[in-house]
């Protein structure tokens, strides 16, 4: 019998993170989570177990409340970028979950890397 969509998506999900895990030297996750109607990410010390920074398109102040598109996901890769920077964190490494490095990901993670954020 074929795998639920659930189900593949949470294989890909722990592949992506355990495969990274191995690669962190210490530096945050930068997490992505991405719904029908918005998008989030998160900048997380695994090592102690909470969040240094976060940005959503449910923020009021971001002025994309209600939208879900590819510009509302580059204005919160520029929001968590500021957001480390003001944080003190330059470096971390991305966790696109189980979601495909396609779209509103790509635009949030390149809308990131031009704010400063090395990954």
């Amino acid at each position: 019998m074929a795998n639920s969509k659930r189900d593949l998506f949470l294989k890909r999900r722990l592949r992506v993170r355990n495969k990274l895990k191995k690669m962190a030297d210490g530096r945050p996750r930068l997490s992505v989570h991405r719904s029908g109607k918005n998008i989030s990410v998160q900048l997380i010390d695994d090592v102690q177990g909470r969040t240094l920074a976060a940005a959503s398109s449910l923020e009021k102040d971001l002025g994309i409340v209600g939208k879900n598109n590819v510009e509302a996901s580059a204005k919160v890769g520029a929001a968590i970028a500021e957001r480390a920077k003001k944080a003190g964190i330059k470096e971390c490494y991305f966790d696109r979950g189980g979601f495909l490095f396609h779209g509103k990901v790509k635009a949030l993670a390149d809308a990131a890397r031009e704010g400063g954020l090395k990954f």
